[in-house]
């Protein structure tokens, strides 16, 4: 009998739909055809990529309602945040549209004895293997980028978005890409891993665990094919002795609860420096506090369930160990008894090494807070972690801020007094646990290309 999977509902832990999975031979041949649709694909100029593209944002806001209905329904999002999303996505529809062309352009060079071309062509058919917790997001941000500079993709999402799968290989198709440019497949893990294999994939992108994506790395190094590794953190965000604590506070909120608090690069780990920690200790708990955990769809609500089940027991048993270890809890730390995969929003302080609070990823809403002796303990502590995706710093004197920033933050983003998700003319990406490689900005769409140097003699 063929493998069937469910998505559940998180909320109401009723089921969603149920799909069957591809096998592995079906798998291999979208492959192919995603091979075939290359050697066609890579042959149209930028003009008809663009086209294609900016109908593919309209498509994504045409078909928001439904779009926004899975989200809800498939993973908990809170529908604000599901529309951000959303707008999101077509933001960097359209600005791989526009930049596509310039970003990819050739560039001429002189050599002794003649001139070159340096050109930037595609290279084949690219594997991505994406999470949940952005399900249109994590798709579009690697799969338009990669198209547009005539590539080809098939894609492997996470069981529980399967209709967000299945409806991203629609939105394609409606904006007018050729049959098999982009092609979601339903298949697991053990699948998506034989497809690494598969002689037409040239390069993988993968989003999720550092443990998971240092698997996929091997994998594919030991074929000689480039990957684009985006992988968990644990994000510090730093309360210097002379931030302007308000500010700092509503910042560190909305960064730990953005998406249910289960995103890489949420603030989650909050580092402040002796001086004002009691004062942003107590403002950050009353923030905290005055959060409500519900219905994803109602309008008053912060925060929507856990996306599995897995995931809540895992985060809870996270906090346990850590409490277990020294943590204090301040506040919340008890599964709720109600249906759905709820966590309260929690706090733990007296953080230290050898915790998972300290060392690990808490995906999901638990802020660690953690005094520093000084300001310069407060880095020390900030860089003190295999992971370095993102982080914060908080300080009215910006010039210090951008200075540590750039020379002392060993992480791929920062923010500074303020925090931010991606944007599409920004490159987003970490160094470390965290991956390498980056997208967004135009870097993406140069991460598998072939720079091809074609010398021309005098």
């Amino acid at each position: 009998m063929a493998n069937k999977v469910k998505t559940i509902n998180p909320t109401t832990e009723q089921t969603v739909a149920e799909y069957t999975l591809a096998t592995e031979q079906e798998a291999n041949e979208a492959v192919d055809a995603a091979h075939q649709a290359f050697l066609e694909w890579k042959k149209t100029d930028f003009d008809e990529r663009k086209r294609l593209m900016n109908n593919l944002a309209d498509e994504i806001e045409k078909q928001s309602d439904t779009i926004l209905n899975l989200m809800v329904k498939e993973m908990g999002k809170v529908v604000e945040q599901g529309k951000q999303e959303i707008e999101l996505c077509a933001a960097i529809c359209r600005y791989t549209a526009d930049q596509g062309a310039s970003v990819l352009k050739d560039e001429d060079r002189e050599y002794e004895g003649g001139s070159a071309i340096i050109t930037f062509q595609p290279i084949g058919v690219i594997l991505g293997i994406q999470p949940w917790n952005f399900p249109l997001y994590q798709v579009i941000r690697y799969s338009a980028a990669n198209i547009m500079a005539g590539n080809t993709t098939v894609m492997k999402h996470s069981q529980n978005v399967f209709g967000m799968a299945e409806l991203i290989t629609k939105l394609y198709q409606d904006a007018g890409f050729p049959k098999h440019v982009y092609h979601s497949l339903l298949i697991d893990g053990k699948t998506a891993s034989a497809l690494i294999q598969h002689d037409k994939v040239r390069g993988v992108t993968f989003t999720g665990s550092d443990e998971v994506g240092k698997s996929v790395a091997e994998t594919a190094a030991g074929l000689s094919k480039k990957t684009v590794l985006e992988l968990g953190s644990n994000d510090a965000y730093v309360v210097l002795s002379d931030a302007d604590i308000k500010t700092a506070v509503e910042a560190c909120v909305q960064g730990r609860i953005v998406n249910n608090g289960e995103t890489c690069v949420a603030a989650k780990r909050f580092i402040i420096s002796a001086s004002v920690y009691d004062e942003f200790k107590q403002q950050f708990l009353s923030a905290f506090k005055a959060l409500k955990v519900g219905d994803p769809e109602a309008k008053d609500t912060d925060l929507g369930p856990m996306a599995r089940e897995d995931l809540r027991d895992k985060l809870h048993n996270q906090v346990k160990e850590s409490i277990d270890s020294g943590a204090n809890l301040l506040l919340g730390g008890e599964i709720p008894d109600t249906t759905g995969w709820f966590y309260p929003v929690t706090v733990l302080e007296n953080i230290k090494p050898g915790m998972p609070a300290y060392d690990d990823e808490l995906f999901g809403p638990v802020a660690s807070l953690i005094k520093a002796e000084s300001d310069a303990d407060a880095m020390r502590i900030a860089n003190d972690s295999r992971y370095g995706l993102g982080g914060g710093i908080f300080t009215k004197d910006k010039k210090k801020a951008i200075k540590l920033a750039r020379d002392e933050f060993d992480t791929g983003m920062v923010n500074i007094n303020g925090y931010s998700l991606a944007q599409p003319n920004l490159p987003f990406g970490g160094v470390k646990n965290s991956g390498y490689g980056r997208e967004h900005g135009g870097f993406g769409m140069r991460e598998f290309v072939n720079e091809k140097t074609i010398f021309i003699a005098d």
